[in-house]
């Protein structure tokens, strides 16, 4: 078999290659998780776009990346001999397009990551190995996996993945805009609920003369007293505010689309909504006062001190109502909406907060089945 100086003698090598019989053949796949195709469903309908960065070969790459859905039929496949011949602007307009990158490089991952960041994408790169940690360096958000991942690539990223799951990231998404709409949720009911008291402070001192407030043997006669207002404050405001912050889901966060990175917490719609609101809550507890005191516009016949009771309970009232509608910021508490985001049929917690004089569409079909 082997000749003198160590080398394979070729005779011999022919003669073992005669008179075989083939028994069979083995083939080794590893394939993707079984849960993997329905976490990248969700990603996609959350807005999210997912990219495979493999070194395997293109056609096997591009095959997997079907079926997990994240190429489609007549999709291809960039291999690294491809981005290496291309330039930097060819590579950001092909990562526009190419969502399956084979047989890549270090550098090549690098590279992707900066073309899709010139889009002004945020990118999140996903890596275990010493060759990612440049990528995960380089991405917004790099997160290396905890199991099977290096020292290197964990020390590069931001985050860890316990469990090496991609099931995680998009549920770690979804948690991520339910604190976010906790947040807003939170800010949105403390500030309408603290203009609606500077207003109907500030309207109720300029308006005195027409609402009643004068004469009555004080200077200047305040629609409510400090300790009524910190009342308020500690104990109608503080509570529903809190709750607020570990509110479950509303709605079906996940078909909503990504935030631009430049958005601000609060933008000039809920800033709006906050004005108008307080302004009702003002002007409902203004003319709580003027039913109750003479001399205004509603004529009345109790005295100051029955007035501020009037308009103390008209402003928790008005408050705690703005609890309720404060959970959505398209659907309203009290008339509903066309629009089934806040209580349709896709989200559990939504269910959970449908309110029962809602007019929706979904909720007046599942009306119509209970009766």
């Amino acid at each position: 078999m082997t000749r003198d100086d160590g080398g394979i003698d070729a005779d011999a090598a022919l003669d073992l290659e005669r008179d075989l019989a083939l028994v069979g053949t083995v083939g080794i796949i590893d394939p993707p998780r079984t849960e993997a195709a329905a976490a990248i469903a969700e990603a996609h309908r959350a807005g999210i776009r997912v990219i495979m960065i493999t070194g395997d070969h293109p056609a096997t790459a591009l095959r997997i990346a079907q079926e997990l859905g994240i190429a489609r039929e007549g999709d291809r496949a960039l291999s690294g001999a491809e981005l290496s011949a291309m330039s930097e602007q060819e590579l950001r307009d092909e990562a526009q397009e190419v969502s399956v990158f084979a047989r890549v490089a270090p550098e090549h991952k690098l590279r992707i990551v900066s073309a899709l960041q010139e889009h002004g994408q945020i990118v999140s790169m996903t890596g275990d190995g010493v060759n990612d940690a440049p990528a995960l360096k380089k991405a917004d958000i790099g997160v290396a996996m905890g199991i099977t991942g290096t020292e290197v690539s964990k020390e590069a990223a931001d985050m860890i993945l316990a469990d090496d799951d991609f099931t995680s990231i998009v549920s770690a998404v979804r948690q991520g805009r339910v604190i976010f709409s906790n947040i807003r949720k939170f800010l949105r009911y403390l500030l309408s609920s603290n203009m609606g008291e500077v207003l109907m402070m500030f309207l109720g001192v300029v308006l005195a003369g027409w609402l009643g407030l004068t004469g009555h043997g004080e200077t200047l006669v305040v629609p409510l007293l400090a300790t009524q207002i910190l009342w308020i404050n500690l104990v109608t405001d503080s509570a529903p505010a809190l709750a607020m912050g570990i509110d479950p889901e509303t709605g079906d966060v996940m078909a909503r689309p990504p935030r631009r990175s430049a958005e601000r917490v609060i933008d000039a719609r809920m800033w709006g909504g906050i004005l108008s609101i307080g302004l009702v809550m003002a002007v409902v507890t203004l003319v709580a006062i003027d039913m109750e005191l003479p001399g205004g516009l509603i004529e009345g016949d109790q005295s100051v001190a029955s007035a501020r009771t009037a308009a103390f309970t008209t402003l928790v009232l008005a408050q705690l109502f703005n609890a309720l509608n404060s959970h959505s910021e398209t659907v309203s508490a009290s008339i509903g909406s066309s629009s089934t985001a806040g209580c349709g049929p896709r989200s559990p917690s939504a269910r959970r907060l449908r309110w029962p004089w809602c007019t929706c569409r979904s909720c007046r079909r599942r009306s119509g089945r209970r009766r």
